[in-house]
C-alpha cells in the first residue's frame, strides 16, 4: 500500500484458505500490518469464519447487529454523527484489546470515505532517545467512558484498563506507542493535570503524515488491520453517498 505500512493480496479468495495458506497471511500481517483482500463476496458467517483464523471473536459493548452479534454494520448515518473521526486503536479499554481489526465493504462510496492508518512501530522509534526513557517505564489508564456518553450507557460502568504506553508486540517483538486520545485518560501515578501535555504531545506525534497510509474502500474489498501496532481514522469526507461496512474484532492478549 506504502512505504509505512500495509500489502495488497490479489487472487485469493479468502472462503478457500487453509492453514498453510493462513500461516502465510499471518506472517504478511505481522510484517505489514494491513492487509487488503479486494474482490471477496462474503456472507456473514465466512467473514466470521475467516477472521476465527485469528482467534475468538469479539463481541462490542455497545453496538452490535442483531442476527450476527460479533458484527457492527457500519452505515453514513452523516458526519455529525460518526463516531469514528479520529485516531484511535479499537477498544484499549479492555484488559485484552482486539489484536486485529475486519472490515468487508458491502458498499462503498464513488468518492472519500478512506481509513487511514498511523503506523506507532515508526512513532516510537522516531522518538528521541530521552523521551523513550520517559514512556518505556509508563502506563496509561485507558476508559470506555466517553463511548458510553456517545451510546446513552451507563459510564460508570464503562470497560476501564491499565497498559503500557509502548507495548511489544507478542509475534513479532517490534515495541509500539500505545496510546490514543479517544481513550487514554492520564498516565499511572501521575495527575490528570500532569498527564496532559506529553500526552498531547504523543498524540500528535502518532498522527504524522510520514507514518501513515489510507485505503480507498471499493464493494467486496476485505481489510485487517493491526490493533496491536496500529492507529486508524474513518475520513467522513465522502457526503450523503452510501458506505456500507461489516467490522468484528479478534482478541488480543494483554498488552505487555
Amino acid at each position: 500500500m506504502a512505504a509505512p505500512l500495509g500489502a495488497v493480496i490479489r487472487g485469493l479468495d479468502v472462503t478457500s484458505v487453509d492453514g498453510r495458506v493462513w500461516k502465510k497471511l499471518n506472517d504478511l500481517f505481522c510484517k505489514h500490518h494491513v492487509l487488503v483482500f479486494p474482490g471477496q463476496k462474503l456472507t456473514p458467517e465466512q467473514h466470521m469464519a475467516f477472521a476465527a483464523n485469528w482467534g475468538e471473536l469479539v463481541r462490542h459493548p455497545y453496538s452490535a447487529m442483531a442476527d450476527y452479534p460479533q458484527i457492527i454494520e457500519l452505515t453514513n448515518a452523516g458526519k455529525k454523527r460518526d463516531v469514528n473521526q479520529h485516531w484511535h486503536s479499537d477498544m484499549t479499554y479492555n484488559p485484552t484489546p482486539p489484536k486485529l481489526t475486519m472490515l468487508y465493504a458491502h458498499a462503498a462510496p464513488e468518492f472519500g470515505g478512506d481509513t487511514a492508518f498511523s503506523n506507532q512501530i515508526l512513532a516510537y522509534q522516531a522518538l528521541s532517545d530521552g523521551l523513550k526513557k520517559v514512556v518505556d517505564d509508563l502506563h496509561a489508564e485507558h476508559s470506555a467512558e466517553g463511548l458510553a456518553a456517545l451510546y446513552g450507557a451507563d459510564q460508570k460502568a464503562a470497560s476501564r484498563a491499565v497498559h503500557p504506553v509502548v507495548r511489544t508486540h507478542d509475534e513479532n517483538g517490534e515495541r509500539a506507542l500505545y496510546v490514543c486520545k479517544a481513550f487514554t485518560r492520564r498516565f499511572v501515578g501521575w495527575s490528570r493535570e500532569e498527564s496532559v501535555a506529553l500526552l498531547d504531545y504523543l498524540f500528535k506525534h502518532a498522527q504524522r503524515e510520514e507514518f501513515q497510509a489510507r485505503h480507498k474502500w471499493r464493494a467486496g474489498d476485505l481489510v485487517m488491520w493491526d490493533n496491536r501496532a496500529l492507529l486508524h481514522y474513518a475520513v467522513h469526507d465522502h457526503g450523503d453517498e452510501p458506505r456500507v461496512i461489516h467490522r468484528l474484532q479478534v482478541e488480543g492478549p494483554v498488552p505487555v
